[in-house]
């Protein structure tokens, strides 16, 4: 069906990234968008497994929008 969204569409987190220690939110942002101070994204994408931005834990799975 033409009008059916694609899997992009229906899942706009196409990436994953998986806490390894001594990371933090700003370090994941540094990493895939060249700025630390875009953490607010990934944590905002992540609020439902995430509480604290600086309350992350080695072997959490982010989505990373």
């Amino acid at each position: 069906m033409a009008d059916e969204p694609t899997p992009t569409e229906q899942n706009p987190y196409t990436q994953t990234h998986v806490v390894a220690a001594g990371e933090t939110l700003g370090k994941i942002a540094k990493q895939y968008y060249g700025d630390a101070s875009l953490y607010t994204q990934i944590f905002e994408a992540n609020r439902d497994v995430l509480k604290d931005p600086n309350k992350i834990f080695p072997g959490q799975k982010l989505r990373i929008p």
